[in-house]
């Protein structure tokens, strides 16, 4: 009875009329920014954090989640149509997606992803309603201690997911941490790694760094890789999937609406990595596995239903435990403290129109994207002949005002560009950037978990080992590192990211 009250206070909340109009922004502007090959849902938020300080706070994260999940419905598009894909999370569509439309299959191709997507989008709203509120009551229970240790093992789980070279992962984890530390110190109020400038004395803006890390490096680094795009619009005609096409894909949408739902709990799994294992279980569990690459429409479904499943999953441990399991959770969490909301379980009881407006959003918002996208089809093909050049200038201009607008400050647009460059050399080096920004958001609040657990114990270290929850936590943290390190083991994880 509490969670259909719980849920009818979400939709009071959802369907405010304001509400839907930022919902709706949302998730057109996710569709967009997926259609574009190379923006992507993480640059995008990063430039819109400055806007959200004008908006009210549910508003805001309604419309920031509608851009995330959003993007993952028109990052199918790109890479059906273009054999490029929009979002990280849609590499594998092109592999079917694109055969598909090369043979004249592009509506039917299209159609599944846009209902396996609403599918499991609904089934991970639920699932979210469902978890959400006995995950918050244990985290309830959570001492300092508890908090500390949970946080280390987030950051070595988003670590081992992390791509490329598991030492590089570490390194730009230790990098977001050594940055986050920066600023006044909050118990002594001593200057700490300010080199005398006034301007850090409050510390590093997170504004600052992810407009610069994602906003401006990874969309410069795209124009590298700018490529002459054919797009296959000629037979784009009967965008609902046949009789035939819906029993096919019926067993590879459920299987990928679990999986993407399991995997997007995980710390640095998401869309990303729902997507890539739904399309290993789909191979695995055919019959004839030599159709997959050839347009398989279950090379389709599975992927795209894992990957929307996967990217609203990632919300729970955000709004249960205040934990961000990815990058964009990690904004996510950015956008809370600009708000003034500490995130965590207090949320839940706190601000139960905040959290159970923005899990009613999510369905809304799902409802949205299958009215928005299969008809408007033709109007996003046109948007992928605009030229990336064009759409560069336009990006930078808006992230010089973004940064500028927070603290009418010259010093942080120099910043951002800073961190522009840094971001560069990270791409080129290929450091993955998103540990730094989980280790950038994480390291504050573990250095004050951290000291208020010794407080608490007197200097005692041992305090983290003597409480079960936070040694049980610290010993699978330790377990999963030591697993990873062993030789057989790091040379699958860097065969299966390589593949």
């Amino acid at each position: 009875m509490d969670l259909l009250g719980n849920l009818a206070l979400g939709f009071g909340v959802a369907l405010q009329g304001i509400n839907l109009l930022y919902a709706f922004f949302g998730v057109l502007l996710g569709t967009l920014i997926g259609v574009l090959p190379g923006i992507g849902p993480v640059a995008t938020i990063a430039m819109l954090l400055p806007v959200t300080f004008t908006l009210p706070p549910v508003s805001a994260l309604i419309m920031l989640a509608g851009i995330y999940y959003g993007a993952q419905y028109g990052g199918s598009t790109t890479a059906i149509l273009v054999n490029l894909p929009g979002e990280s999370s849609s590499v594998v569509t092109t592999l079917d997606g694109y055969q598909m439309a090369r043979q004249g299959r592009a509506g039917p191709a299209l159609g599944i992803a846009a209902i396996g997507s609403f599918i499991a989008g609904t089934f991970a709203t639920f699932l979210i309603a469902l978890a959400a509120p006995p995950l918050a009551d244990v985290a309830l229970k959570f001492g300092p201690a508890e908090y500390f240790s949970l946080m280390v093992l987030g950051l070595i789980a988003a670590t081992v997911l992390a791509h490329g070279s598991l030492i590089k992962a570490i390194a730009m984890v230790v990098l977001g941490l050594l940055l986050g530390l920066v600023g006044t110190d909050v118990n002594s109020g001593v200057a700490r790694f300010n080199f005398a400038i006034p301007e850090l004395s409050d510390g590093i803006g997170f504004v600052t760094v992810a407009m610069g890390m994602f906003g401006i490096a990874e969309i410069v680094a795209n124009l590298d890789t700018a490529e002459k795009r054919e797009v296959f619009t000629a037979k784009l005609t009967h965008l609902l999937p046949t009789a035939k096409d819906f029993k096919d894909s019926a067993g590879a949408i459920t299987r990928g609406t679990l999986l993407g739902s399991a995997l997007g709990i995980l710390p640095g799994g998401g869309a990303l990595l729902a997507s890539f294992a739904a399309y290993t279980l789909e191979k695995k569990a055919a019959k004839d596995a030599s159709r997959f690459g050839k347009g398989d429409i279950r090379g389709v479904a599975g992927p795209e239903s894992a990957n929307n499943a996967g990217a609203q999953t990632s919300f729970i441990p955000l709004l249960t435990l205040g934990i961000p399991s990815n990058a964009v959770m990690a904004l996510m969490i950015g956008a809370m403290m600009i708000q003034g909301i500490a995130p965590g379980p207090q949320v839940m009881t706190e601000k139960p129109d905040l959290f159970w407006g923005m899990i009613a959003s999510m369905w809304v918002g799902n409802l949205m994207l299958v009215i928005l996208n299969l008809p408007m089809i033709g109007l996003w093909i046109k948007l992928l002949t605009v030229p990336y050049r064009l759409l560069y200038p336009a990006i930078l201009l808006f992230c010089c005002i973004g940064v500028y607008s927070v603290n009418n400050s010259t010093f942080d647009i120099f910043l951002m560009v800073g961190f522009a460059v840094l971001g560069y050399v990270c791409v080129k080096l290929a450091c993955e950037p998103a540990p730094l920004i989980l280790g950038f958001i994480l390291g504050p609040m573990m250095e004050e978990n951290l000291r208020r657990a010794l407080l608490l114990s007197r200097g005692n270290p041992m305090t983290f080992l003597e409480k079960p929850i936070s040694a049980t936590l610290l010993a699978i943290a330790a377990l999963l590192l030591l697993v990873v390190v062993a030789p057989a083991v790091r040379q699958k994880r860097e065969e299966a990211f390589q593949e």
